[in-house]
């Protein structure tokens, strides 16, 4: 679950808190204290420009930062809901972020004018980021973990299959032809693909990360990217 779905989260934490501060047995480290940092400079590479973000019970792993940055940079955020049955809406770029899309499937799967408006931006040429449950709705069919196969929007080929166990957990750091980006992955499912990935992300120590794809001016792949790691790659991304 999401920290947005859970009602009680404050209470919970103010609750494990207390139980924390009570506690003879626990040895809880020093208080950390943050200097203070400056804002970030960030040119309106964006300026004029419209990004619809899905954000629904689907797709609803977006860090606050990113939509900060994106705003930083110029673009208009307009948001939307696949899961609601949502359309496209009119844009210059799409962003699909992470989430569950395979928990949403029959209303993600019938909902065709969606795919099929994202499927003439995408030939149009129009920028796409997709990451993580956001790819997984890009390929041709998802597979549930109950082994059920449903349709979704065929931009990418190949499908998303679910796993019983964690698929993969950590920070990747990747470099785009647009720029170094840094960011985690964390996903249950695993992908079978033909496409050639563009690059390959790689964890801090050096191993071998996530595959990044390109379709035209779509991008993809597990990697949530953290957009404030650097703002002007994000831009051409999406410019």
């Amino acid at each position: 679950m999401q920290a947005a779905e859970i009602d009680d989260l404050a209470a919970r934490l103010d609750k494990l808190a207390d139980a924390l501060a009570a506690s003879a047995t626990v040895d809880l480290p020093k208080p950390v204290n943050f200097l203070p940092a400056k804002a970030p400079n960030i040119a309106p590479l964006l300026a004029g420009k419209r990004i619809a973000i899905a954000r629904d019970a689907a797709y609803g792993f977006i860090y606050p930062a990113n939509l900060e940055t994106l705003s930083a940079l110029g673009a208009e955020l307009h948001f939307f809901s696949p899961v609601a049955g949502d359309g496209l809406p009119e844009c210059d770029a799409v962003w699909l972020p992470g989430g569950y899309p395979e928990l949403h499937a029959k209303a993600l799967s019938n909902n065709h004018a969606l795919w099929k408006s994202l499927k003439t931006h995408v030939t149009a040429n129009k920028p796409l980021f997709a990451e993580c449950g956001g790819m997984m709705s890009l390929f041709e069919q998802i597979v549930d973990k109950s082994g059920i196969t449903h349709d979704f929007a065929g931009i990418l080929p190949g499908k998303a299959v679910m796993q019983k166990r964690l698929a993969a957990l950590g920070m990747q750091v990747a470099d785009l032809p647009e720029g170094r980006v840094t960011g985690h992955t964390f996903h249950y499912s695993k992908s079978e693909t033909p496409l050639t990935p563009l690059v390959r992300a790689q964890t801090p120590d050096g191993r071998e990360g996530e595959p990044i794809y390109r379709h035209l001016r779509t991008t993809a792949s597990y990697v949530h990217i953290y957009f404030p790691s650097n703002p002007s790659a994000v831009a051409k991304l999406l410019s």
